[in-house]
C-alpha cells in the first residue's frame, strides 16, 4: 500500500532536507518584505533589499519587472533557494494582486505547503480567502504568520476566530503576542518555552531570544512589564482551554494551522516561523500522474514546468521555464525525454535562482526548482523524465474574465504583435484567441492590471507600441466533445469560433444566453471555463 504521509521516514536524506513552499496573502499583508527577510536569514542577503551588496542596494529581491518595482506590487511568481541550518528552502513568492491570481493556482501545484501572511489590523482579507480555497482543494499544509503586530491590532483571540470560521481551519498558537502596537515588546514562543523580544532599533536584527522556565519564571517579570505580564498570563491560559495543542499530522492534512505573531519589517517572529517551516513542514510529497503517481525518492529523474517567464533578465533576451523537481537527483548535462513532443532534450545550462540573480545549478533534487533556458520548447505543464510517458496532471488553465481587441501601433508590426502575444500566452500571462473570421487577435485576462503589464510588457521587450480596445465578446468557453458534432456545431457558429495558443477550440460569447442556447440546442457539445494544460 502506498505511504501518503506527509514525513516519511524512508527519504534520502537530501530530499529529506527539502521544503519547498509558497506565500500567500492579501496585497500589502507585508508578503515581499517577510520574502526578504527569509533571504536575510538564510545567509543569503547580507541587509534588507540587498543580495551580496549586487546590484542597485535597496532593490526588493523578488520583485524582478520593472512594473512591479514601479508599483510596490508583485505580479510574477519568483523561485528562490537557499539553506536555513541544515534545512534547503526552497520559497516561491506568488502574486498578491488578485488580477494575477492564475499564477498563484498553477504555482500552488509546484510546492508542498503554503505559509499564509495576514495583517494583524485587517485580518482575513478577500484575496487570502481566494487563495486558501485553493491551498484546501489541494490538501496543502498551511502555516500562518500575523504580520505587522508593532501597529495598532485587532486583539489576538478575534484574528483566531476569524480564521477559523472564515477559512474553517482549527488554529494553534505557535507564539503569542505580548503588548500591540507601540506597546508591543515581543512574543511567548509557546512551542519551545522561550522570550522573543523585539529590537525596535535595527530592522535587520535578529531579536534577543531568552529561555524561560513557563510563565511563572521570575526572569519574565524583569524583561516584561507587570500589565502586559499579567495579560499573556490570562490570555495563554485561555488559549490552552479554546485552542488546539499543535498535532503534525492534522496540520499535513490541511485542517489545522500553526500562527506565528511578528513584525516582518523589524525582522521579528520571522526567524521562529522558519524554524516552524524547517521542523514541522513537509518534505517533498508525491505527485499525481498519468498513469501512475511520482515518489520523490524514485531513482529516476522526473519533474514538471509550472511557470514560464520570459526576459526575466532583458540582456539575456531569454525565456525560462520553472521546473518542480518531483523525482531523483539531477545533474546538470542529463539528458531528459520531453514527454510532449516524444524528444530528448539536453539540459545543460539549468539555474537555480535567488530572485533575478542566477547560478548554474550542477544538481537538483526533489523538490528543488530549477529554471531552464529555452526557446520555447517548454510550456507550462510539460513533463520532464529520463523515458517514461508520464504525465504531470493537475495544472489548471481558467477561462478569462475580461476579453480585449489589441493593436500594434505601428500596422506594418503584425506579425511582431503575434510574436509578442504568442510568447505571453506560452508564459501563462494571458490567453490569445485567433477569431475564425477576421483578422486580429482577442486577448483574455483575468484582471484589468493585466491588460496594463501587458502593454508594458510588449514595449519594452519588443519595442511595440500596442492599444488594447473593448470587444464585443465577454467570455471564453473551450470546446470538447464528438468530433462529428463539434464539426457541426464549429461550422455553424463561425462567428463565435476561435482558437487558442494550443490550437484548441473556443467559443467566444457575448451574453450568458450564448451558453444556455448551446447547452440546449447542442447537447453532445461540451462548454468548459477550465482546461488542464495538456502535455
Amino acid at each position: 500500500m502506498l505511504d501518503t504521509s506527509k514525513n516519511r521516514a524512508d527519504l534520502p536524506p537530501e530530499i529529506a532536507r527539502r521544503r519547498t513552499f509558497a506565500i500567500i496573502s492579501h496585497p500589502d499583508a507585508g508578503k515581499t518584505t517577510l520574502t526578504e527577510k527569509f533571504l536575510l536569514f538564510g545567509g543569503a542577503i547580507q541587509m534588507a533589499g540587498q543580495v551580496r551588496a549586487k546590484g542597485e542596494a535597496r532593490r526588493t529581491r523578488s520583485d524582478f519587472m520593472a512594473m512591479e518595482k514601479d508599483r510596490g506590487i508583485s505580479v510574477s511568481a519568483s523561485a528562490m533557494s537557499f539553506d536555513f541550518k541544515e534545512f534547503r528552502f526552497n520559497l516561491v513568492d506568488t502574486p498578491g494582486h488578485s488580477d494575477f491570481s492564475e499564477d498563484t493556482y498553477r504555482t500552488l501545484t509546484a510546492v508542498d505547503a503554503a505559509v499564509m501572511v495576514i495583517d494583524g489590523a485587517k485580518g482575513v482579507e478577500s484575496q487570502t480567502q481566494k487563495l486558501f480555497e485553493v491551498c484546501r482543494l489541494r490538501d496543502l499544509p498551511i502555516l500562518t504568520f500575523c504580520n505587522k503586530m508593532d501597529r495598532e491590532s485587532r486583539d489576538v483571540f478575534e484574528i483566531i476566530d476569524e480564521i477559523q470560521e472564515n477559512l474553517a481551519i482549527d488554529v494553534t498558537p505557535a507564539s503569542w503576542p505580548i503588548g500591540v502596537g507601540r506597546d508591543f515588546i515581543g512574543c511567548y514562543d509557546i512551542l519551545r518555552d522561550r522570550l522573543e523580544l523585539m529590537d525596535r532599533a535595527d530592522r535587520n536584527r535578529v531579536a534577543e531570544s531568552v529561555e524561560i522556565n513557563g510563565l511563572d519564571d521570575p526572569k519574565l517579570a524583569e524583561l516584561v512589564p507587570e500589565e502586559l505580564l499579567e495579560k499573556l498570563r490570562e490570555d495563554l491560559e485561555m488559549a490552552r482551554e479554546l485552542l488546539p495543542p499543535l498535532d503534525i499530522e492534522a496540520m499535513h492534512e490541511g485542517s489545522l494551522t500553526p500562527i506565528w505573531f511578528g513584525s516582518a519589517i523589524n525582522s521579528f517572529g520571522v526567524k521562529e516561523l522558519m524554524e516552524g517551516i524547517a521542523q514541522y513542514g513537509p518534505q517533498p510529497q508525491i505527485q499525481s500522474a498519468e498513469p501512475r503517481q511520482i515518489l520523490p525518492e524514485e531513482k529516476k529523474v522526473s519533474g514538471f514546468v509550472f511557470k514560464v517567464q520570459a526576459n526575466m533578465d532583458p540582456k539575456h533576451r531569454d525565456r525560462v521555464a520553472f521546473v518542480r523537481i518531483a523525482s531523483g537527483h539531477f545533474n546538470r548535462g542529463m539528458k531528459l525525454t520531453h514527454v510532449r513532443m516524444k524528444k530528448p532534450m539536453a539540459i545543460s545550462n539549468p539555474v537555480m535562482f535567488l530572485a533575478s540573480d542566477r547560478e548554474l545549478a550542477e544538481e537538483a533534487w526533489a523538490g528543488d526548482i530549477i529554471g531552464i533556458p529555452n526557446h520555447g520548447q517548454l510550456r507550462i505543464g510539460d513533463t520532464l523524465t529520463e523515458g517514461e510517458a508520464i504525465r504531470v496532471t493537475g495544472i489548471p488553465s481558467f477561462a478569462p474574465e475580461l476579453l480585449q481587441t489589441v493593436r500594434a501601433g505601428d500596422p506594418l508590426k503584425a506579425k511582431h504583435l503575434e510574436k509578442a502575444l504568442m510568447q505571453f500566452a506560452e508564459e501563462g500571462a494571458a490567453k490569445v484567441f485567433k477569431p475564425a473570421i477576421g483578422s486580429g487577435f482577442v486577448v483574455g485576462v483575468v484582471g484589468q492590471l493585466q491588460f496594463e503589464v501587458l502593454a508594458s510588457r510588449i514595449e519594452l521587450e519588443y519595442g511595440l507600441p500596442v492599444r488594447f480596445e473593448a470587444s464585443q465578446f465577454t467570455s471564453a468557453r473551450w470546446v470538447s466533445g464528438d468530433k462529428l458534432a463539434v464539426d457541426k456545431f464549429t461550422e455553424s457558429n463561425k462567428q463565435h469560433i476561435a482558437k487558442d495558443h494550443d490550437g484548441d477550440i473556443v467559443y467566444l460569447t457575448r451574453l450568458q444566453w450564448d451558453i444556455d442556447r448551446v447547452e440546449r440546442d447542442y447537447p453532445q457539445v461540451t462548454l468548459t471555463a477550465t482546461k488542464e494544460m495538456m502535455v
